[in-house]
């Protein structure tokens, strides 16, 4: 009688065990599962305002005098301003004619070479003819900024599609973008055949052999539309 109780007991137990096993194994994967808390960060360096290519005007178109006041036209270039200052504070873009020594603001007679004629060179001659300033305008209609490298947000804007003195004594605004926009790379696009226009009077002067009418321009990229 003793044994058999015995062994009764240890039946018992067995089962204990097995059910304990099953249950461990039943258990959710999470109930075993460690977590760790974790954090990454960056900083942020502005860079410049800048042109990524100037505007750089083409060689006009000649011109045949034939008694009459004539405007003439040649396609405007493309040129791209680039915002890497994360300041989001807006840009403009002006043009003006180079008053500085050894310039000239105004279309003027130049001499390429070491002699023209009897005028000696390189460079704008003494008491030269000149054209009145204001002489050439920029139209930017048909023509828009395009997103480049990938940016993006809103766009800067040409101001000119009433037409833009560009050979002005003084600053004048060819484009702008307001706060907050034009923050990447953007580059002017699609601009007309007749986005410049150089006007000439019926008293326009020829000038000596290789000579040509010249102006110096200056563009400028400021902060803030």
């Amino acid at each position: 009688m003793f044994k058999a109780r015995v062994i009764s007991i240890s039946r018992q137990a067995l089962c204990g065990v097995a059910a304990v096993a099953a249950a461990a194994a039943l258990a959710p994967a999470s109930a075993l599962a460690a977590t760790a808390n974790d954090q990454t960060q960056f900083s942020v360096t502005g860079g410049s305002l800048s042109f990524s290519s100037a505007p750089a005007l083409p060689t006009l178109t000649a011109l045949t005098l034939n008694g009459q006041a004539q405007t003439t036209n040649t396609t405007m270039t493309n040129f791209t301003v680039q915002d890497a200052t994360g300041s989001g504070s807006g840009w403009n873009v002006t043009v003006n004619g180079n008053s500085n020594t050894g310039k000239s603001p105004v279309f003027k007679q130049y001499c390429p070479n070491a002699t023209c004629g009897t005028d000696s060179g390189p460079g704008y001659v003494t008491s030269g003819q000149t054209l009145a300033a204001n002489s050439l305008t920029l139209s930017s209609t048909g023509a828009s900024f395009s997103a480049q490298n990938g940016s993006t947000g809103t766009g800067p804007t040409l101001q000119c599609a009433s037409g833009c003195n560009v050979d002005s004594g003084s600053p004048v605004k060819i484009a702008s973008a307001a706060s907050g926009a034009g923050m990447g790379t953007w580059a002017t696009t699609g601009w007309g055949g007749t986005s410049l226009a150089l006007s000439t009077p019926s008293t326009t002067r020829t000038l000596q052999t290789n000579e040509v009418y010249r102006v110096d321009l200056v563009w400028t990229i400021n902060s803030g539309p």
